[in-house]
């Protein structure tokens, strides 16, 4: 029965992902908003509906570990794994306005939440600040996004306009496609916590790996259709949205709703938090290096995903092999692809100055 949720789900996600971009690219043309702030605002808001229906859920039901997990899992997934995944399939056209405003403000919420579970909870008080920032922050996205709606469009060269929609026929897509999003996602997180379970796995690790994979796969499959159909403005503006969405609405609400707010355990503060930072972090050169992310810079965020599912592992199982390979990471991998990040970018700066 649980993998059959889990086929049935995938296919769900799917079919939800390609009626949601379809539905709310039309809209966006006719409407004469920018394809980047539909993504970032319309899109994003409905494939991080799965997490904040999982996630308000654990905390109501008293497992606010996995709220917690599902959000820092899900933000990692989103760029190293639905980012890479895109771009390896198809390289992806990075807004100037993205560099600019929504890697910078990734940057710092993540940041924030850091700061805000140092204590070791995130409690309701935190929880209200950062539902703040979101409502701070869909302001200034709805306000640029009618100001300008021409600004930061980047369509393949030679793409036919549209044609005027039809009102009906997109809201019906984008309701649509919603609803199968979610009731994918709710599918997926039943059949894989039911096998995880099964094996002994605990909550914080159920979320971080699982959970948030199963409610990810929105983003994930709402990407790669976007990207594989030119919508690339709608591939990258979904994900960081999405990762944006989670910190500021689904874990601040999460923190609101938790009679004694989302504990932050000691692991999450010094290893799942400070990689979901890297990894927003690693954004900003990658987005910066031609405004392009490359099919090999794609290949790189799959594999440091397959790296951290690595060592979650090797870490849940107490593994033998668990110094050695954080050995290897910390004094080869890491420093190597840094290195390798910075001249790229030494690179491009030079050859725009000359």
């Amino acid at each position: 029965m649980a993998v059959l949720l889990l086929v049935a789900g995938i296919m769900l996600l799917v079919i939800g992902a390609e009626g949601l971009v379809r539905g709310a690219s039309e809209i966006a043309t006719g409407l004469g908003i920018s394809p980047l702030v539909v993504g970032l605002t319309v899109v994003a808001l409905g494939t991080s509906a799965p997490e904040g229906a999982v996630s308000v859920g654990a905390s109501l039901g008293g497992q606010p570990e996995m709220a917690l997990g599902n959000v820092v899992g899900s933000n990692i997934f989103n760029v190293l794994l639905t980012l890479g995944l895109t771009a390896l399939l198809t390289p992806l056209a990075v807004s100037a306005r993205l560099v600019r405003l929504e890697v910078p403000l990734g940057i710092g919420a993540a940041v924030g939440v850091l700061l805000l579970a140092m204590d070791g909870t995130i409690g309701q008080g935190d929880g209200l600040v950062l539902v703040g920032g979101l409502v701070a922050y869909m302001i200034l996205l709805l306000y640029e996004g009618c100001a300008d709606p021409e600004a930061d469009t980047n369509e393949q060269p030679g793409t036919e306009p549209s044609r005027a929609p039809r009102w009906g026929r997109n809201a019906g897509l984008v309701l649509g496609g919603l609803v199968l999003l979610v009731l994918g996602a709710r599918w997926i997180v039943t059949g894989a916590v039911d096998l995880a379970q099964r094996i002994g796995v605990s909550e914080l690790v159920i979320g971080l790996t699982i959970v948030a994979g199963g409610t990810s796969l929105p983003e994930l499959a709402a990407s790669v259709l976007a990207g594989i159909r030119g919508r690339r403005e709608l591939a990258v503006g979904n994900v960081l949205g999405s990762n944006l969405l989670n910190l500021l609405a689904v874990l601040g609400l999460s923190a609101l709703v938790a009679p004694s707010g989302v504990p932050a355990p000691a692991s999450v503060l010094w290893f799942d938090l400070p990689v979901m930072i890297a990894t927003a972090v690693a954004c900003l050169p990658i987005f910066f290096t031609g405004q392009v992310v490359a099919r090999w810079e794609g290949a790189l965020f799959l594999g440091y995903y397959g790296a951290y599912m690595g060592f979650l592992f090797l870490a849940a199982t107490q593994h033998d092999a668990l110094p050695a390979f954080s050995t290897a990471m910390w004094t080869f991998a890491v420093p190597l692809t840094v290195l390798t990040l910075l001249g790229t970018s030494i690179r491009e700066g030079w050859s725009e100055c000359h």
